[in-house]
């Protein structure tokens, strides 16, 4: 039990000092495993889902429909989504911890669109389990060896894992392949690893992978890249080893003096 409270206690910590740290932007997708709630949207992009399929979607995996107050819970622990999406009994809303102009009009809170009176509205869904496995965290090593639950052996059903990489500003995540086995189907719609090039599983999707071939090595445009993984309830596989290293621009000459040149990245922390 004091383990627990413990636990806990570091999870409040660590989320309550949300914001700019050694350069790089500290939020909180990993504890969505913590709160037990998840942010789900269609296989065909936002803002796809009924009431019907949004229920299906949190079903299938397990889980359920988060209510109100488990999603304010999980808020209140760090869990930041722009992206409104069905709750229990048809309402609808979404977690902001950090507002911005872009990002729930100015306001910390659940922002609430209400109960829906016509189901067939298409948003994303908040799902609720909170018996789904442990995996993921957030990582700030310049390098580092990432590999699926239980590897090599084969990783269980019914999984979704979210690992948030953070390097220092100015640097770039490269990500590498060393070994994939993941149940093969056309589109990857079973189970698949995706790797975003952004702080979250919303924006910036580089790809999508699964079965046996190794995808090429990636660069990030930004200093934070979102890796996630997710399994359905049947076939299963060896699953996957990759490596991240942290990079630094190359200086570039300007105006016949040395400067170091970056773009502008909206992903960037």
């Amino acid at each position: 039990m004091k383990t627990v409270i413990f636990l806990v206690l570091v999870f409040l910590e660590e989320t309550f000092g949300w914001g700019f740290k050694n350069g790089v932007l500290h939020n909180s997708i990993w504890l969505e495993q913590a709160a037990g709630v998840y942010h789900r949207e269609s296989r065909n992009g936002k803002y796809k889902l009924t009431y019907r399929e949004a229920k299906a979607v949190c079903e299938y995996e397990g889980g359920r429909l988060a209510t109100y107050e488990q999603l304010e819970a999980a808020r209140q622990i760090g869990f930041h989504v722009c992206a409104a999406g069905w709750l229990h009994k048809g309402r609808v809303g979404y977690p902001i911890v950090k507002p911005t102009f872009n990002c729930g009009f100015g306001k910390k809170g659940i922002i609430d669109y209400g109960f829906r009176l016509n189901k067939s509205e298409r948003w994303d869904t908040y799902c609720y389990n909170p018996h789904s496995k442990e995996c993921g965290g957030v990582l700030t090593e310049p390098e580092r060896i990432i590999k699926s639950p239980g590897y090599p052996n084969n990783y269980e059903n019914d999984q979704i894992c979210y690992w948030h990489i953070r390097v220092n500003y100015g640097q770039r995540v490269f990500i590498e392949f060393l070994d994939i086995d993941i149940e093969e189907d056309i589109d990857c719609l079973s189970d698949y690893f995706e790797i975003y090039d952004s702080y979250d599983d919303i924006h910036g999707l580089v790809g999508r992978y699964c079965g046996y071939e190794l995808p090429d090595s990636i660069i990030s445009t930004g200093n934070v890249m979102t890796l996630k993984f997710l399994t359905d309830r049947s076939v299963s596989g060896g699953g996957f080893q990759i490596k991240y290293t942290a990079i630094d621009l190359p200086s570039k000459q300007s105006d016949g003096a040395n400067a170091s040149s970056e773009a502008y990245n909206e992903f960037e922390y």
